[in-house]
C-alpha cells in the first residue's frame, strides 16, 4: 500500500452515512422519499431504516422514526445515550422531536433542508431549544451532495412521470 492512499476508516462520519445512503436507495427502489437513517453506537450500526410512509400508510413511517424505534428495541431501553444518528436529510420537525426525548448524542445528516429542516435549516430543536431536556450535537454536510443527488433525482423523475400521466395520448 502506497503511502498516498488512504486508510478506510470504518468508524468515520463518512462510512456511517455511506450505510444511510443504502438505506434511502432501497426507499428509493420501493418509490419513497430516499431518505436513510442508521444508528450507531460504539462503532457498530445498531439499527437500519428508509422512508416507509407510502409503503405502511403512515405519516409517521419516516426513516429517523423507525430506527429510533429498532435502536431502543436493540438496546432495551429508550433512552439512545452514546448513540449517534445518520440521516441522508435533516430531519423534520416531528422527527426532531422524537429525537430530542431518545437522547441521542450526536445527529448527522447529509444535506440541508431549508424550508423544513429542524436541525438548523428552517429551526433547531436539536441543539438549542432551552425548554427541551436534551440537546444533540450536530454534524451537517456529510456527503451531502450525494444525499442531495439523490432526493433531486427522485422528484425530478416524480414530477415527469406526474406530467406524463396528465398529457394526452
Amino acid at each position: 500500500m502506497s503511502q498516498e492512499e488512504p486508510v478506510i476508516d470504518l468508524h468515520s462520519d463518512a462510512h456511517f452515512m455511506a450505510q444511510a445512503l443504502r438505506e434511502a436507495r432501497k426507499a428509493c427502489a420501493a418509490g419513497e422519499v430516499p431518505v436513510g437513517a442508521v444508528i450507531v453506537r460504539d462503532g457498530r450500526i445498531i439499527a437500519r431504516a428508509w422512508n416507509q410512509v407510502e409503503t405502511l400508510r403512515d405519516a409517521t413511517a419516516h426513516a429517523e422514526m423507525l430506527a429510533l424505534t429498532a435502536a431502543q428495541e436493540a438496546m432495551g431501553d429508550w433512552r439512545l445515550e452514546h448513540c449517534t444518528l445518520y440521516v441522508t436529510k435533516e430531519p423534520c420537525p416531528m422527527c426532531a422531536g422524537a429525537i430530542v426525548h431518545c437522547r441521542p448524542e450526536r445527529v448527522v445528516f447529509g444535506c440541508p433542508d431549508p424550508k423544513g429542516g429542524a436541525a438548523g435549516g428552517w429551526i433547531n430543536l436539536l441543539e438549542s431549544n432551552p425548554p427541551l431536556n436534551h440537546r444533540c450535537d450536530i454534524t451537517s454536510g456529510v456527503l451531502g451532495d450525494e444525499c442531495l443527488h439523490l432526493l433531486q433525482t427522485f422528484f425530478r423523475e416524480a414530477r415527469e412521470k406526474k406530467k406524463s400521466e396528465r398529457e394526452p395520448s
